[in-house]
This record gives C-alpha cells, structure tokens and sequence, in this order.
C-alpha cells in the first residue's frame, strides 16, 4: 500500500523545484542547495528529503520544463497553422531563456543533452507525433518526418542557441526542410 504525501510535503516539493528552476536558470550550474531552500523558504533538510542530491533536484526541474513543453505543444500546437513551427519556435525561446537550466543539467549528466528522460519523454514523444500526423493530414510537413527525426532537430536547435549563434536562422532552415518534398 503507497502512502499519499502530504499536501503541505507536495507544496514544499513543488516550491523547491520551482526555486531551483528560478536560480539555475539565472546562474547555471553555480546553484547550492542552501541557497535553493532559502529562495524556496524552506530548511536545506527539506529540500534533502525530497532530492537526495543535487542530481536528483536538477532532474526535477528537467522535468517540470518538460511539463511546461508539453502542456504548451497540447494547448497550442493543433491549429490551422504549422503545428510543428509552433512548438519549435517555443522550444526555442524557452531553451534560449532558459540556458542555465540546460547548463545545469548537462553538468548533472556529465554532457550536452538535455533530452527528455523517463515519464516525461513517453508524454512528450506521444504529443510530437500527433502534431507530426496533424501537420501530414494538413499537407504542411514532409510525409518521412517522424518523432525521432524531431528529436535530432531540437537536439540541434539546443546546441546552436549553446553557442550562442542565431537560432532563428537555423530554425528557418529546419523548418524549410521541413516542408521541402511534401509529396514524399
């Protein structure tokens, strides 16, 4: 039998991972964990019994950006409109804002990537090929397209915005490429 937690231990969850969230996209990777349970008004002991380490909380807020990704793709990404242009230029603006956050998981993993792990990425690779299959039926993106080929392309999206180059650019080029042989 699965204890429920309790209300007030899921608020102080939820108020640490948004605080971490907050201070690693604004520092990076140079975050402690005092200094995260001072911005979330918590003990350093409260922030430990939920992240065992500073890995497991740099997770968490992966994951909570994950969320953010898919609730926007569910809300905004099935329109009359390229579905896919939309969740790339969000993807874009989030990572090019939020480029601690990507630091400070690429340092927890020990690399560049700040893919989508476990629940999440089941969540997120489900609502990408719906958009994908939506873009197909309305003729707006190549039929060979798949969720990997969108992977590799928000893989690569991150590491342009990393380098600090013109992401807009690149996106343009993606997107293009992206429309480029609608009969196949």
């Amino acid at each position: 039998m699965s204890i429920k937690p309790r209300a007030d231990a899921e608020r102080n969850r939820a108020r640490v991972t948004e605080a971490a969230r907050a201070l690693f996209a604004e520092r990076g990777d140079d975050v402690q964990m005092p200094e995260i349970a001072r911005a979330a008004g918590v003990g350093v002991g409260t922030v430990y019994r939920h992240f065992p380490d500073r890995q497991a909380l740099v997770e968490a807020a992966a994951e909570y950006r994950f969320a953010e990704i898919e609730e926007y793709a569910r809300a905004h990404c099935f329109g009359e409109d390229s579905g896919l242009e939309r969740y790339f230029r969000y993807v874009g603006e989030l990572l090019s804002g939020d480029r601690g956050l990507t630091a400070a998981i690429d340092s927890a993993r020990g690399r560049p990537g700040s893919e989508p792990r476990g629940t999440a990425r089941g969540r997120l690779e489900s609502v990408v090929a719906e958009i994908i299959a939506h873009d197909q039926a309305a003729g707006l993106v190549r039929r060979d397209c798949t969720v990997a080929d969108v992977y590799l392309l928000v893989g690569a999206l991150s590491s342009v915005i990393r380098t600090g180059s013109d992401w807009g650019r690149f996106l343009e080029l993606t997107l293009s490429a992206l429309r480029d042989q609608l009969s196949t």
